[in-house]
């Protein structure tokens, strides 16, 4: 699992203000346990050698001498592992005194960044006893056997990984052009912060928000270690906070730590890499002039085993019901305003849905109908049309039907089995032959069908396709395909179906809502081949092509950040182990990649439809990829990873 990871920490020790020995020991004891996790860069808090609070003693030379004297030591004593650490400390130079960051690694001191902006407001005092970064002179300083560069625009590269590393001071984030937005146009992928940030109640939302908006800004990792409880209370406290974010994204986070805190995250650098690269604005900036790199190389990454990063099973729909319930509501409203404005701006009169009593037709008669109330109209002008064909059960049909009823449509029922058949033998086919053929002529019917009623009511024919089945092409070419405006096109699978519940959930029709709750509760089909013999569903799409659980986490990882298919592999069955065999979820990738491929022809000839996420397949907008292109590359690294 090592390969594109990095291993990120943020450390909170124990520590004794204005005894540098001691706190020297405690940061070698947790440099040594972060060494031991297999983390490769660690970020200790601000001052963390003599503590924050220490005040007017930083006027002592005692306690300068001794500070400089344990950070010598800690790189010693730390010599034997293989962690890039920045720890802080008070560093003299120029006649003046600065809040560092020390930076090393295996035993040498690679270089010290001074804090950019000292706050002197309420209870911050730091410009007595501290220069800003600005008023340095030279550009190196000599802490005992080390000369080493010193500066703010320093990038730490680690040539094995090429991860490069950027480091600012508490403050530095706080203020409109953060340090850190300097040390990402310099090419650092991975931001560490060393912080004393007192607590106020409040106040650590808003640092996590400025942690985790900055890591998405710059495009980044963010990991952010703060002064713990044990500085000094005399008159604020401190709470040890700790994050590691990435993109936008809290990956791990804690505060008020009881015992010493290491808080570890790996950051994907594959997907920081991706981001800047697929986001051509990022450098459309002026440069960062005056930066140096400093290369220093690990000695190698043992594997790290699983990898220790929230992975969401379903990346399209959030494990908080709370935020869940709003991004529901958020994208029934997205999805009922593109078609408002559609119908209002080309004054069409009527809809036509084509309702099979499935999750993805009742999402689509849903926003419809919404719609419609939403610009006044009467919901009889929207045109229900129900076509029970070959494959059509009991159970789809009577919900097509009440559903249609209960939010007072009007109702077709088009029965589309004797109109098969004969075009079946229109061609000369045996009809007993249930083979795509057979499936694709329902579905074309169908759609002939709507089109033709839509045309004699001057209405717009509403697509009911959603965004899990356009990237695998399980719809049928200029069937179920085609639409006049698709409103779910940007809706995955595993999506629909909280949809559909939320609008359950928050109805006050009782008729209506035990309609939704039963087809939430239907397996997905497309109901084209004959039922069962006890007259139950005979065609489960996820029989067929796998699970959708697993298509969607495909899908959202391949097209939002690009991730390779061995990569993808990995994940997916750390992410659904006890759910599904490694055997399975790589027979289930390989599907996704054969047809995520092969169905490019089809989003190439999409209709207009909305779009609702980050993900999405217009070929309008968001994916363009040749009709004919290979998949031997990505089937080659699958068919190759253990």
């Amino acid at each position: 699992m090592a390969e594109g990871y990095l291993r990120v920490g943020a450390g909170v020790p124990k520590i004794l203000v204005g005894n540098p020995g001691q706190n020297a020991a405690a940061l070698a004891e947790m440099i040594r346990r972060a060494d031991s996790e297999g983390t490769a860069v660690m970020v200790l808090p601000e001052l963390a050698l003599t503590g924050y609070t220490a005040a007017d003693l930083f006027h002592q030379t005692v306690l300068l001498e001794a500070a400089e004297e344990a950070l010598l030591r800690l790189i010693e004593e730390t010599s034997g592992t293989d962690v890039l650490v920045a720890a802080g400390v008070p560093i003299r130079a120029d006649d003046q005194l600065f809040n560092c960051a020390a930076v090393f690694h295996a035993g040498s001191l690679l270089g010290a960044v001074p804090k950019t902006h000292v706050p002197n407001y309420t209870e911050f005092y730091e410009e007595r006893w501290f220069a800003p970064a600005s008023r340095r002179r030279g550009d190196e300083v000599c802490l005992g056997p080390f000369t080493v560069p010193f500066s703010n625009r320093l990038v730490f590269h680690e040539e094995a990984s090429g991860a490069k590393v950027g480091v600012e001071i508490c403050e530095d984030l706080w203020v409109p052009v953060p340090q850190s937005s300097l040390h990402a146009i310099a090419g650092a992928l991975v931001m560490l912060n060393l912080s004393a940030s007192p607590e106020a109640v409040g106040k650590s939302d808003y640092r996590r928000d400025l942690v985790r908006t900055q890591s998405a800004r710059a495009i980044a990792a963010y990991a952010y270690a703060g002064a713990g409880p044990t500085e000094s209370t005399t008159d604020l406290v401190y709470s040890g906070h700790a994050m590691v974010a990435e993109i936008g994204t809290m990956l791990a986070e804690e505060r008020f730590p009881r015992e010493p805190l290491l808080l570890v995250a790996d950051v994907d650098l594959e997907r920081l890499e991706h981001d800047r690269l697929t986001q051509t604005s990022f450098m459309d900036v002026a440069g960062a002039p005056g930066y140096a790199t400093v290369s220093f190389r690990r000695r190698g990454q043992a594997p790290l085993g699983p990898i220790r990063r929230p992975i969401d099973r379903h990346p399209f729909v959030p494990d908080d019901p709370a935020r869940r319930t709003e991004r529901c509501r958020e994208i029934f409203e997205i999805q009922l305003t593109g078609l408002a404005e559609r119908l209002a701006k080309t004054r069409i009169p009527k809809a036509v849905v084509a309702v099979s009593g499935g999750l993805d037709s009742t999402l689509a008669l849903l926003v419809t109908v919404r719609a419609f109330e939403r610009l006044g109209r009467p919901t009889g002008d929207v045109i229900g049309v129900t076509m029970p064909g070959l494959g059509t059960t009991g159970r789809t049909r009577d919900n097509a039907r009440a559903l249609m009823q209960a939010l007072g449509v009007t109702v077709r029922e088009i029965p589309i089995g004797e109109a098969s058949l004969a075009h079946l033998r229109l061609i000369d086919h045996d009809p007993e032959r249930e083979d795509v053929v057979y499936e694709n002529v329902q579905a074309r019917e169908r759609t002939q069908v709507v089109m033709d009623i839509a045309n004699a009511v001057s209405g717009l024919v509403v697509g009911t396709g959603d965004l899990s089945e356009l990237a695998l092409g399980w719809m049928t070419y200029n069937g179920d395909h085609m639409s006049m405006y698709g409103v779910n096109i940007g809706v995955p699978k595993t999506l629909v179906r909280y949809l559909i519940g939320w609008v359950a959930d928050t109805t006050d029709d009782a008729s209506l809502r035990r309609v939704l709750t039963d087809i939430e509760a239907t397996p997905v089909s497309p109901e084209l081949l004959p039922p069962g013999g006890g007259g139950e569903i005979g065609q489960e799409t996820e029989a067929i092509i796998g699970s959708y659980d697993l298509h969607d986490f495909f899908l959202y990882h391949v097209v939002r950040f690009g991730t390779r298919p061995a990569k993808l592999l990995d994940l997916a069955c750390q992410a659904f182990e006890g759910t599904f065999s490694r055997g399975e979820i790589r027979k289930t990738l390989e599907t996704f990649y054969r047809r995520f491929f092969r169905s490019q022809f089809k989003r190439s000839a999409l209709p207009d439809g909305v779009k609702v996420g980050t993900v999405a397949l217009s070929p309008r907008g968001d994916w363009r990829m040749p009709s004919d292109v290979s998949a031997e590359v990505w089937l080659t690294e699958l068919d190759q990873a253990p």
